[in-house]
């Protein structure tokens, strides 16, 4: 799965989660720019990601992410390892 179609994939999860159907997510995206963005929905969103993707990311992995292109790469490994 390549970089785009995660990016887009998780472009719908935060359009369901956030309630923003205009929302158009980039990697340099981050929670400052999201608005309710705050740690309760962190945690939703980090549970809707492994649902979707059927991973599961640290809590080490998740101290690193600084925004969502962290979070396509840390993806993209993880659903690199599945396959491998």
């Amino acid at each position: 799965m390549d970089d785009q179609i995660i990016l887009n994939t998780l472009n719908d999860i935060f359009r369901d989660l956030f309630g923003d159907d205009d929302m158009t997510l980039t990697r340099a995206t981050s929670a400052a720019d999201v608005p309710g963005w705050d740690s309760l929905k962190h945690i939703s969103l980090i549970v809707a990601v492994e649902d979707r993707f059927g991973i599961r990311i640290g809590t080490d992995e998740l101290e690193t992410l600084t925004n969502v292109g962290d979070l396509v790469t840390t993806i993209a490994a993880k659903i690199g390892e599945k396959t491998a």
